[in-house]
């Protein structure tokens, strides 16, 4: 396919990118401030609908590509995400500022990521993601979300979702009916955005035969990290470090328990042995480097420019692989 041609794709995505990410900030904002007005605490809009909000790019583009016969799109987009996560967010953030590493989040959130992480690859494993593995992967969303607010409620520790500064972002004089004029404004922006995305996405990987996989763990999978970045690197020179970490934290639990499921719900599918082995793992590995470096910091440590090159240099070497990966695979086909 000519450039000429691919020019509508690539619009298609950066426009999708764009508008994306704008609206997923609009849609916490409508959604958070609508809840606020019917009398929903602080708390509660935190813990359910700032946290899923945040994550709504990833869910919506998992769900329209699903539902559009892309599965494996969704499933790169999803671990392609914890993966930018790591490599690139927190790479790029402990490159901008240290971050020190809080006790709540070695103690709490990062032990259940390791368990959900391996759990969540290992259902990738043996060529088949289905009905059942969605199910359990949804059943682990719920008890987190539980596990979540009970413990939120006998602790003083400061949420990771930033609960205790979510107070400045809602605007309390707003209206109902203008907070939900935002909230379906914002929601139909997301859904557009998302469609616009995956269309792109799956064209471009159509026309120059590049496996749809490649395209949701790179291209789709960065730019809807983009929030996560923005939020990350916002967070940190604000000096609000629990917050830069757990956002990461909580937006690669997110990432496997409330979009990787959506594929195997929608759109069951055989699945290639690489997306265990190449990409599966790499998630897996750069969990485990990211909580290795988290305790070994120790108490008052902190995640500083060697943790950040580190990762970088990592996602760097991924990245490289799998152009090589999809130039010896448009070989391949072409012979």
């Amino acid at each position: 396919m000519t450039l000429p041609t691919l020019a509508l794709p690539i619009i298609a995505i950066l426009l999708g990118l764009i508008v994306l990410v704008w609206s997923a900030d609009k849609f916490v904002y409508g959604a958070a401030s609508l809840a606020k007005s019917l009398g929903m605490s602080s708390l509660m809009i935190g813990l359910t609908i700032v946290a899923l909000g945040t994550s709504a790019p990833e869910i919506l583009v998992s769900i329209i590509s699903s539902s559009s016969g892309s599965p494996v799109l969704a499933i790169g987009n999803a671990l392609g995400s914890n993966i930018a996560n790591i490599g690139l967010v927190l790479g790029v953030t402990t490159l901008v500022c240290a971050l020190p590493t809080p006790a709540r989040i070695r103690k709490k959130e990062l032990p259940i990521l390791l368990i959900i992480t391996v759990v969540a690859i290992g259902l990738l494993y043996g060529n088949s993601f289905g009905v059942w593995d969605g199910v359990i992967l949804l059943v682990g969303l719920i008890l987190f979300m539980v596990w979540l607010f009970l413990d939120s409620k006998n602790s003083t520790d400061i949420d990771p979702a930033g609960i205790d500064t979510l107070e400045d972002e809602i605007d309390s004089s707003l209206s109902t009916q203008k907070a939900f004029a935002w909230f379906i404004f914002a929601l139909a922006l997301l859904l557009g955005s998302s469609r616009s995305l995956v269309w792109g996405a799956t064209e471009i990987a159509t026309s120059l035969g590049i496996d749809e996989v490649i395209i949701g763990l790179t291209i789709v999978a960065i730019g809807t990290s983009l929030p996560e970045l923005a939020a990350s690197v916002a967070s940190a020179l604000k000096k609000q470090h629990d917050i830069a970490i757990g956002n990461i934290v909580g937006s690669n639990i997110l990432n496997l328990v409330a979009v990787l499921p959506f594929p195997g719900l929608i759109a069951p599918s055989i699945i290639s042995d690489e997306i265990f082995w190449r990409d599966g793992l790499t998630v897996i590995g750069l969990t485990f480097l990211f909580a290795l470096f988290i305790y070994a910091s120790g108490k008052n440590g902190k995640l500083g420019r060697f943790h950040g090159a580190s990762f970088l240099c990592i996602y760097g070497g991924y990245l490289l692989y799998l152009y090589q990966s999809s130039i010896t695979a448009s070989t391949a086909s072409g012979m």
